[in-house]
């Protein structure tokens, strides 16, 4: 047993690759709520974990890591940085100088981002599981499950990837960054120039993101100015009266320009932090020598001072427009124009000659009783009149609760306020001064709109010209969150320069996206999300979003393609890994679901003849459509494997508590070798095979390399179901570091992969041998002989199938398959008997028995037959063979119609001549696999066999 090699390789990559492996409880809980939920509620279903094709994967959020997801994935989508990590490599000459455990820190940091981005861009999975890369960075804050800032999280992402990236560049001198990659892609430097005592000092800076304030700027040109000129801006906000003259200059812009918005404050009188929900926008190509290069600082300055002047005017022009359109001395103000013309209004309205204090509030109403028609009524004031001469007799007649004015035209009641009197000539003087101050004011109104309007037009197109649009710089990314200071979410917007459209990168959904959604998610100002981060890149180096070439065709490289070689067998050893998940996930469903079935609907039994003797009962058939498995889909993850594992570390528990996680695993792992070691020693018995309970009896009895033996048991301990306490969990986070921890090319992953499909071929055999002696079996006591005839085709093309996979498995070493002689012998059962029922249906003067009878001759027997002419066929295999010949050659002197002698003239010659023509055999069902259903399966059908006890099943 090697596990002292494999402690090896974590000792000596340890010098290397350290780890911090410690994960808070909040986080072991969290992760073991998620997998219970994949297990049996939410997007349990591994289908939904599948990748669409050309569709970027996403990454799982681990435990508050949506900062952790936006970032590399903003990263990895800039294809010169993706290409940077996964070619990454250092020299054994720059390993053994890295003492130092930060220098450990990054190349480990360094070596789980390679394996990421290899998965983020050859996975078949829908998304990622980031938590290797994620448990390194967590050290390097305060506390493991706070929301890390999206700024501070790139800042100390940048920083790691600079100092491993100069181990690469210039071995460990960390003077001279000018081959460093991480500074020739994302560093720059700007020039500070102030006045200093009548003189202008100046200085170069380094800058990687470039930090800008929200609060106070409408957009991210405004907020790069106020950035640049940074005495005027404290002049603007503070008392002080004379600017310091400070300015800064880019002068070396990076390829890849990122901008860091500061949307939080902390407010000194609450004590805490707050988010500026200010709305800020910024534009899909921003002109970055326009006004900020250093180059241009004396054409920038003359346009600065023409700004500053066109802003000074633009202020006053604003002002003056502000006092038309919000006059008035009082709290609440009105547009001048609108007054004057309410004033004119009120002036013109005609005066009225009652008074309101004269109108009655309320006019009496006198009735009398009616003597007649209730429904009529006289006046009291029959004789009286209205001021209109309407006189009102006695003999009219009104409707009653009709008002005593009701024939009178109404007063003229003024709708608006009008002045009591006003002469003609006052109205006249009112009328012509109001109506030409109105005119005026709106004469000046539009003057002044159109002032400003052209100044505007002119700030727009001060920094517009051609000679200053030279150095254009695209976006890339945004990061976004949404909520407060204290919590909320993270989620990137990224740009597909390939297909020319936006996509939205929310933990592990990604989907497209607009413009329009953009904005609306980043400006702020509407919600509680904005923009956090812009990422934009250099319009003129087509090289940063490039994709590989091959350097022999030029042909683009995608997917797998792209990887270097140790990556690409890390993803297709993960993919295969997925697909042994949605194969099990599979397995269980369909378990489940026939076990649903069986117990609503018993399986119906053969019609029996009640004359008819007992016959031996005949054993279950097993396919895929009847499962003995456990009573749920739960239970049947507990395999055999899985119960040894279990044991193995429930024995290591002492061991485990004192010494800890990885003196637990190696117990574990020396408890469970041992004990493969001594089932693999076991006689085999007709009803037992040791090498079905366990791949590594298997790889023992063959005598795999220990390599390969000690990485197959270490990915037992590392499996996923192990979840189900917290030394199970330690431990099978101890292996998987382990596994981590061994370097590709200490371990041919094709021989290992080979090894395991050697064995996923020995179970395919068993599988088709189990089913076609239960096959047989069942057709041998059918009482009805079609039924038996059905049987006893699908036993032979199961036992012929396994025959010569089995040969395949033989030609690579004795017991890596099974023993021949017993899929042989009945093979030649089936073969006989079926030849017998064949030759008996066509000599039926039944034409359909006839065509069965041709049926079978043509797609079970004469296939079978050249198999085995083919293979080396035994003394047994021959006589049989040379029995179905005679069968059918004596049917030549017989007399027989000309349409049957037509029917055997075509496939006898094919009898006789087995080496001529295509064998096809006919594909048989998907059996299943698992290793306690072939143990138990094998089992009962030898306890049914019993004319086959002395043949040994090896």
């Amino acid at each position: 047993m090697l596990i002292n090699d494999c402690g090896l390789y974590c000792l000596t990559y340890s010098c290397f690759y350290s780890r911090a492996l410690e994960v808070s409880a909040e986080e072991n809980a969290a992760r073991m709520k998620r997998k219970r939920c994949e297990g049996s509620g939410e997007s349990c279903s591994p289908a939904d974990w599948i990748r669409q094709e050309d569709c970027p994967v996403g990454i799982r959020n681990v435990g508050n890591t949506c900062w952790f997801s936006a970032v590399i994935q903003s990263l990895f989508h800039l294809p010169v940085f993706r290409r940077l990590v996964l070619n990454y490599c250092l020299s054994e000459r720059v390993l053994e100088k890295c003492t130092s455990h930060s220098e450990k820190r990054n190349i480990a940091f360094m070596q789980e981002l390679r394996c990421l981005f290899a998965l983020m861009v050859g996975s078949n999975r829908r998304f990622v599981d980031p938590s290797a890369a994620v448990e390194l960075l967590r050290d390097a804050f305060r506390t493991s499950e706070a929301q890390q800032d999206v700024s501070e999280f790139t800042h100390k992402l940048l920083d790691w990837l600079e100092d491993a990236f100069q181990l690469a560049a210039n071995g460990n001198n960390p003077e001279d960054k000018q081959n460093n990659p991480m500074v020739q892609l994302f560093y720059g430097t700007f020039v500070a120039e102030r006045l200093h005592e009548g003189k202008i000092v100046s200085n170069i800076e380094q800058f990687g993101q470039y930090p800008l304030q929200v609060n106070g700027f409408n957009n991210l040109d405004e907020c790069l100015e106020g950035a640049m000129v940074e005495g005027e801006i404290e002049s603007l906000h503070s008392d002080q009266t004379m600017s310091s003259g400070q300015e800064r200059w880019f002068s070396k812009l990076p390829p890849v320009l990122t901008f860091e918005l500061s949307r939080f404050e902390f407010n000194q009188s609450l004590g805490r932090p707050e988010k500026i929900h200010k709305k800020l926008e910024f534009p899909q190509v921003i002109y970055m020598d326009s006004r900020y290069l250093h180059k241009n600082v004396d054409q920038t300055h003359g346009r600065r001072g023409e700004v500053k002047r066109l802003k000074d005017q633009l202020t006053v022009l604003q002002q003056k427009l502000e006092g038309y359109k919000n006059y008035g001395s009082g709290p609440t103000k009105y547009p001048l124009a609108d007054m004057l013309q309410y004033v004119l209004e009120f002036a013109t309205t005609k005066p009225t000659d009652v008074s309101p204090a004269s109108v009655p509030s309320n006019p009496p109403v006198h009735t009398e009783p009616s003597s007649g028609d209730s429904s009529q009524t006289e006046p009291d004031d029959a004789g009286s009149s209205d001021g209109s001469g309407c006189l009102q007799t006695a003999t009219q007649k009104t409707p009653i609760h009709k008002p005593f004015t009701q024939c009178r035209p109404p007063m003229e009641m003024p709708l608006q306020p009008a002045p009591h009197s006003v002469t003609e000539e006052e109205l006249y003087f009112v009328r012509s001064c109001l109506q030409r101050w109105r005119a005026e004011v709106e004469n000046t109104v539009n003057e002044l709109k159109a002032s400003i309007d052209k100044v505007s037009q002119a700030l727009e197109g001060m920094y517009s010209d051609n000679s200053l649009c030279q150095v254009p710089y695209r976006l890339h990314a945004v990061l976004v969150h949404e909520g407060q200071a204290s919590a909320g979410h993270y989620w990137a917007y990224i740009y597909d320069h390939a297909n020319k459209r936006w996509l939205k990168y929310n933990d592990v959904m990604v989907t497209e996206s607009t413009w329009e959604e953009l904005v609306r998610d980043s400006y702020g100002g509407m919600t509680n999300a904005s923009a956090y981060c812009l990422m934009y890149i250099s319009d003129k180096l087509p090289y940063l979003i490039a994709e590989d070439t091959d350097d022999e065709t030029g042909q683009a490289l995608k997917g797998m393609d792209s990887l270097p070689s140790i990556l690409r067998r890390y993803v297709r050893e993960d993919n295969r890994w997925f697909q042994q998940e949605l194969r099990e996930w599979e397995e269980q469903f369909c378990q489940a679901q026939c076990e649903e079935v069986h117990k609503e609907k018993p399986i119906p039994e053969e019609p029996q003849n009640p004359e008819q003797e007992p016959k031996p009962e005949p054993v279950q058939e097993q396919t895929n459509e009847v499962s003995e498995g456990p009573s749920t889909a739960a239970s049947m993850m507990l395999t055999p494997a899985m119960q040894g594992v279990i044991f193995a570390i429930a024995k290591a528990r002492q061991v485990f508590d004192k010494d800890g996680p990885e003196a637990g695993l190696i117990k574990a792992f020396h408890e469970e070798y041992s004990r493969l070691y001594e089932l693999s020693q076991e006689e085999t018995t007709p009803q037992q095979d040791p090498r079905l309970q366990h791949v590594l009896v298997y790889l023992f009895q063959n005598q795999a390399p220990n390599r390969v033996i000690e990485r197959t048991l270490l990915e037992q301990f590392a499996d996923r179901n192990l979840s189900f306490d917290d030394r199970a969990v330690s431990i099978m986070r101890e292996a998987r570091s382990k596994i981590r921890l061994i370097k590709p090319e200490d371990m041919d992953m094709d021989e290992y992969l080979q090894w395991h499909d050697d064995y996923s071929m020995f179970k395919t055999v068993f599988a088709y041998l189990l089913t076609g002696l239960e096959q047989y079996q069942n057709g041998k006591y059918a009482t009805i002989f079609i039924f038996s005839i059905c049987r006893i085709r699908e036993a032979l093309n199961y036992l012929a199938h396994a025959h010569q996979d089995n040969s395949v498995l033989l030609r690579k070493g004795e017991r890596k398959g099974v023993d021949q002689s017993l899929i042989a012998l009945y093979r030649r059962k089936c073969l006989k008997e079926l030849n017998e029922s064949a030759a008996t249906l066509f000599k039926s003067p039944d034409a359909n028995d006839v065509a069965e009878a041709e049926t079978i001759m043509n797609e079970c027997i004469i296939p079978c037959m050249h198999l085995m002419v083919r293979d080396s066929v035994s003394q047994e295999d021959l006589d049989v063979i040379e029995l179905i010949r005679s069968c059918w050659c004596s049917y030549l002197g017989q007399d027989m119609d000309d349409s049957l002698q037509e029917k055997l003239s075509e496939f006898l010659p094919r009898v006789l001549d087995s080496s001529a023509g295509m064998v096809v055999l006919k594909e048989p069902p998907k059996v299943r696999k698992s290793p306690h259903d072939l143990c138990s399966r094998l089992t009962a059908v030898m306890e049914s066999i019993h004319s086959t006890s002395v043949v040994a099943v090896k």
